[in-house]
């Protein structure tokens, strides 16, 4: 039986940038999909970690790297940085060959960058994958294209329906964006996967990412410690703190190597602050906020029931934003976007701030009910009135907000009175 393919985000980035560039790079989290992704756009395929093959694969990098990259193009090399001399030789081959599309690299860790001769630039292209977006997973319908509000912020979006309930949203975000798990036959069966996920990151993949042996049992407190402080600015010193209550020996310099392997995994995706010259600068929080790169690890090692989590909504609440800022991110990712989020010391915030390239913006709150949708209008609302003052006073060189919008894990969209949008993320795409 042939599993279905999902249709990723990514496959359309991937077919343009490989008719722009002689070679591109798909790092991302384990298990988010890079290589079957990456099979849909390749014409031969060399998997570094065949356990029949590493062995001879590891010789011929080391004595004629360029064999490995013989075979018909674009040529997948997946988990290059097991020889992480082949970057040098992919990057040779661009040159010699003078074109495009030649090579797509996939990757779960990031590489250590002294172990390569050069950049890359203008011959490899980096592009990062996420775990699969409530869209990709078809559970949003999607009848929102988020690109398109940047367009056309006057689009007409009221009455738009999402089709998950809360409980579907719940479990979506405790389930996760990890495609096997879309092939599992129960409930059971695909939140066990985050759990390996998880177990695997604790025990075999924190020490071998660079052969650092570091202690299952800490690299779980640290986690567990961030998933307490999910979606927020806590400090460093907060979990230090926080974790030092069941280690107290353990040196700060520990905890930062420990977060360091974290965040090149791709287990750790903070969200950076955004600092536009509207406020002195001591008065923007300026801390990055703790994110995971997809809310079922929060859930998971937080041990949380999603039967018993629509029961404590407070909770899911932080979830539900790492769930969001998960898909904005993919949804944004096609015009090369970004996201930050804003607050400073008088109280004026916005949860996300949508980037493109093109230097338009949007300010977003996120809302899990409809109840707490007038506090989110409300401080966007403010947080505009501020930035259209500052552009008449100052002449500041940024533009308005393309649009403000809460985004909720309600049913209904629409346009409000005072402009801002409402959106249900089971409508986003």
């Amino acid at each position: 039986m042939v599993e279905k393919y999902y249709v990723r985000i990514l496959d359309e980035i991937i077919e343009k940038r490989l008719k722009m560039i002689g070679a591109i790079l798909i790092v991302g989290p384990k298990w988010c999909g890079k290589t079957t992704t990456a099979k849909q756009h390749a014409n031969s395929i060399i998997s570094l970690q065949d356990p029949d093959n590493l062995s001879s694969y590891l010789q011929l990098a080391e004595i004629k790297p360029s064999k490995l990259l013989e075979g018909e193009k674009p040529r997948l090399i997946d988990e290059w940085q097991v020889a992480p001399v082949l970057w040098d030789a992919v990057r040779t081959s661009v040159d010699n060959l003078h074109g495009s599309g030649f090579y797509i690299l996939t990757g779960s860790t990031v590489v250590d960058e002294t172990k390569i001769m050069h950049s890359g630039t203008g011959r490899i292209n980096r592009i990062t994958m996420l775990p699969m977006s409530l869209w990709e997973s078809n559970e949003s319908n999607g009848k929102i294209p988020l690109l398109k509000l940047f367009e056309n912020p006057n689009m007409d979006i009221d009455g738009i329906e999402s089709n998950l309930t809360m409980e579907e949203l719940i479990y979506a975000a405790c389930r996760g964006g990890w495609p096997e798990s879309l092939f599992k036959d129960s409930a059971e069966a695909q939140l066990f996967v985050v759990k390996n996920y998880v177990e695997n990151i604790c025990s075999i993949d924190m020490s071998t990412i660079d052969d650092v042996k570091r202690d299952p049992n800490r690299v779980k407190e640290i986690l567990k410690s961030y998933a307490r402080n999910i979606s927020t600015s806590a400090s460093n010193k907060t979990i230090i703190k926080d974790v030092k209550g069941s280690y107290p020996e353990m040196a700060d310099s520990t905890f930062y190597n420990y977060i360091d392997a974290l965040s090149r995994l791709f287990v750790i995706s903070n969200v950076p602050a955004w600092s536009p010259n509207i406020r002195s600068k001591q008065s923007i929080r300026a801390t990055p906020k703790k994110e995971f790169i997809d809310p079922s690890i929060a859930a998971t090692v937080l041990g949380i029931d999603h039967e018993n989590l629509i029961f404590d909504l407070k909770t899911f609440g932080f979830i539900f934003e790492t769930l969001c800022i998960r898909d904005l991110k993919a949804y944004v990712s096609l015009a090369n976007g970004y996201v930050s989020y804003y607050r400073d010391k008088n109280g004026l915030e916005a949860d996300c701030v949508l980037h493109l390239d093109n230097g338009d913006y949007a300010l977003i709150e996120f809302k899990l009910g409809s109840k707490k949708i007038n506090e989110g209008a409300e401080h966007l609302l403010k947080l505009n009135d501020l930035i259209e003052t500052k552009i008449k006073e100052n002449n500041l060189k940024i533009n308005k907000p393309k649009f403000l919008a809460v985004i909720t894990g309600g049913k209904f969209a629409m346009t409000r009175p005072d402009g801002v949008k409402v959106i249900p993320i089971g409508c986003l795409r």
